[in-house]
């Protein structure tokens, strides 16, 4: 059997678009083409690899075993581009990078901004997901780098300390709870919240455990981000859960109560986590190396 690099990456892009004319499109295809080829694809390998349905397609089990092959082959095909590139003009290629809402807002956009100054020829990819979707798209090849909270199960996965984090209640100015010097989760399902937009990791995180205790989160309104969010608190509206970081940061300028959680998951000790680190191309390597050598020291709080 031969398979061709651009059929490969079709079927990734039609399984992350969901559909064949999404998939086209991000391949720069016309739709005949694109459905051309995968048809063609099939019929070589003698099976099915996608279902069709009226919402677009989704990879049958053969075509789960071809994606993960697929991934692991363009992954090489990048290495080895990205290898051969730093003898002629310097590291050229894409990082994927997977991080849960608090790395992706709070810690990353500095450091990912300075590897880029110093590398113009690389590209970053980041996605926010929840820590066990991100250990997921490592290990099937979908993310070369992933931040997660250490309480996930990293079985098969290299890791190193990355960052320390504690989720914090923020109040309105002078709230009763502001008072309080820590206050478990399930003592506040009464009360109304602003969160983050429904499929943020950080508001899975938070529903997720709502439900182990039997209860809903009560949200009044979702914002896109912890600044926004802290603005909306420091109007009376509601209370709010953010990192420390994000609630320290605006403290000082809305008078915002700060009152940590007391629940154990609240503080959570962020880690890097590859595949395999010689396997990723250079570029990726190196930011690595760059993002595990510049911690932050933080005290039992969580503040920086």
């Amino acid at each position: 059997m031969r398979f061709d690099l651009t059929d490969l990456r079709l079927c990734l892009l039609v399984a992350e678009a969901g559909s064949i004319t999404g998939g086209a499109e991000r391949a720069h295809l016309t739709l005949a083409s694109a459905s051309a080829r995968i048809r063609g694809l099939e019929e070589t390998l003698g099976v099915a690899l996608f279902m069709r349905h009226r919402q677009g397609v989704i990879p049958t089990p053969a075509g789960r075993a071809l994606l993960a092959h697929a991934r692991r082959v363009l992954a090489q095909i990048e290495q080895m581009r990205g290898e051969l590139g730093e003898y002629a003009a310097g590291l050229k290629g894409n990082v994927r990078i997977a991080a849960n809402t608090v790395a992706m807002s709070e810690f990353l956009p500095d450091l990912l901004g300075a590897f880029l100054a110093e590398h113009p020829s690389v590209e970053i990819s980041l996605r926010e997901q929840t820590s066990q979707a991100v250990v997921q798209a490592i290990l099937e090849g979908a993310a070369d780098i992933g931040v997660v909270s250490d309480w996930i199960e990293l079985t098969g996965l290299e890791s190193v300390p990355f960052r320390q984090d504690r989720l914090v209640v923020v109040t309105p100015p002078g709230h009763a709870l502001a008072s309080r010097s820590e206050v478990a989760f399930i003592g506040l399902l009464d009360s109304a919240f602003i969160g983050l937009p429904e499929r943020s990791a950080l508001a899975e995180h938070l529903d997720d455990h709502a439900k182990r205790a039997g209860r809903p989160v009560h949200y009044r309104l979702r914002l896109r981000d912890f600044d926004s969010l802290c603005r909306a608190v420091a109007a009376g509206a509601a209370l709010g859960i953010v990192p420390m970081s994000a609630a320290a940061r605006s403290a000082a300028t809305l008078g915002l109560g700060i009152v940590p959680l007391s629940d154990p998951w609240a503080l959570r000790r962020l880690v890097l986590c590859v595949r395999e680190r010689d396997a990723l191309p250079v570029y990726a390597r190196q930011l690595l190396e760059r993002l595990q050598a510049t911690p932050t020291a933080t005290n039992e709080n969580g503040t920086t």
